[in-house]
């Protein structure tokens, strides 16, 4: 049976990405309110993470980063395979801390970019080896070349500049 609450985060994902950023960002936001701050662990890690790429400022990104983060740390593997039976906890640890790190960046924060990287690289053996991993791995690449040349502009690559 389909998750009605994975499938309200697709399609406004789908949203954002179709341009709509700020319908997109109101959808979520409603459904983190359903939800509840101690609501079920894969719905709040993936809607706050998704969320987070909506925001109008980096501190507000910076916000659902964190809540991503904290929402991941009560979510189980078996969780998450009732939703795919692909989806391992330890996957979404990379992505989540390459996030982390883009924001710190991007704020100024290098100490706490250059932490967030270390543990996003740390993980990448949890990725796997199809578009999504590759994608991450490449985020990691892009934000230490900007981190290195001391850049806080939001790059290219970063999900919210490929609506």
């Amino acid at each position: 049976m389909p998750d009605a609450t994975m499938t309200s985060i697709a399609a406004a994902v789908e949203l954002g990405r179709s341009g709509q950023k700020v319908q997109a960002r109101d959808t979520l936001t409603a459904l983190w309110d359903q939800i509840g701050a101690t609501g079920d662990a894969l719905h709040r890690c993936t809607l706050a993470h998704h969320l987070a790429d909506l925001q109008d400022t980096t501190e507000a990104e910076l916000l659902w980063d964190e809540r991503a983060l904290a929402a991941v740390a009560d979510l189980t593997d078996e969780r998450a395979q009732r939703h795919h039976s692909s989806l391992q906890v330890q996957g979404f640890l990379p992505s989540l801390h390459l996030s982390l790190a883009d924001d710190h960046r991007r704020l100024g924060n290098t100490a706490l970019a250059r932490e967030h990287l270390t543990t996003a690289r740390s993980l990448v053996e949890h990725l796997p080896d199809d578009p999504y991993g590759d994608t991450i791995r490449g985020g990691i690449q892009h934000v230490t070349r900007a981190l290195a040349a001391g850049s806080t502009h939001r790059l290219a690559s970063h999900p919210s500049s490929n609506g």
